[in-house]
């Protein structure tokens, strides 16, 4: 992997786990990431107007994805309404790049690694850690912790496939944002109103904010998936679950005991393992 990718995954990992501090830290988390997603809407709409489209062949792979991504913000705003950042985020993060993989080989053609089971192993050891503590289950809403993770991966490989074919790697991820961004006002419009939507309200202004950081994260991964396989670069992004513990610790006062952070160290290692 170029080095350049390498300095470009792990600043989008930390971007990603910042964005998802200021989600988990806000009061009506539905509403906020809708105001996430309206931000990127409108940003992306905006810089569309100045670039080509992307390749025909490649519409159907930013559809999909923008789709995707609505199921994960629903999965991503429910676990957090149930579960610390510091157990919800590494057990998302954790288990998709072992599904990335995996569907990287199925769907893509890129090979698995003998060497993918000793990360694979330690992925899965870190997250029984999180979530299991003496026999019992230790996270609430550890299945949307998990279904998070299951989107994670169905979009990444969606979108690594679709950006390859897209001729302009830029336009491809403002196309797919932009479709995403559109989708989810209609979906908190049809589960709340729309009088609600754009109220001001505390936190508006972190929400956009972490809107812009969302979607330049989330950029600068599918722009490196143009250079290096998708199963690497979606491991080393989920070095974002170290950040994510320091965060969670930081600006939301959950506890970072040797138990969270020996488990985040080893889903960490082994998505570095498995890329």
């Amino acid at each position: 992997m170029p080095r350049y990718v390498i300095f470009l995954t792990l600043f989008a990992a930390l971007l990603h786990a910042a964005w998802n501090t200021l989600l988990r830290g806000g009061t009506d988390r539905l509403w906020s990431m809708t105001v996430m997603c309206l931000t990127i809407a409108v940003t992306c709409t905006a810089i569309a107007l100045s670039l080509p489209a992307p390749a025909r062949a490649s519409w159907p792979y930013a559809l999909l994805s923008a789709l995707l991504h609505v199921g994960y913000n629903l999965c991503l705003v429910r676990s957090y309404q149930v579960g610390d950042l510091g157990q919800t985020y590494p057990i998302a993060r954790g288990s998709s790049p072992l599904l990335v993989t995996c569907a990287a080989a199925l769907f893509a053609g890129e090979k698995i690694d003998v060497n993918t089971v000793g990360g694979i192993a330690m992925v899965s050891g870190g997250i029984l850690m999180l979530a299991v503590k003496e026999g019992k289950l230790a996270t609430p809403g550890l299945r949307y912790a998990l279904a998070t993770g299951a989107f994670i991966a169905a979009y990444s490989v969606v979108d690594g496939m679709g950006v390859r074919i897209a001729g302009n790697a830029i336009a491809y991820i403002v196309w797919m944002s932009a479709l995403w961004g559109a989708l989810m006002p209609g979906l908190y419009v049809a589960l709340r109103d729309s009088g609600s939507l754009l109220r001001w309200r505390p936190g508006m202004v972190h929400a956009a904010v972490g809107g812009l950081i969302s979607l330049l994260a989330y950029g600068l991964v599918i722009y490196a998936m143009t250079a290096a396989p998708m199963g690497a670069v979606s491991a080393l992004r989920e070095t974002s679950v170290l950040f994510a513990s320091v965060l969670g610790y930081l600006f939301l006062g959950e506890a970072l005991t040797r138990r969270r952070i020996l488990a985040c160290a080893l889903i960490a290692g082994g998505t570095l393992i498995i890329g």
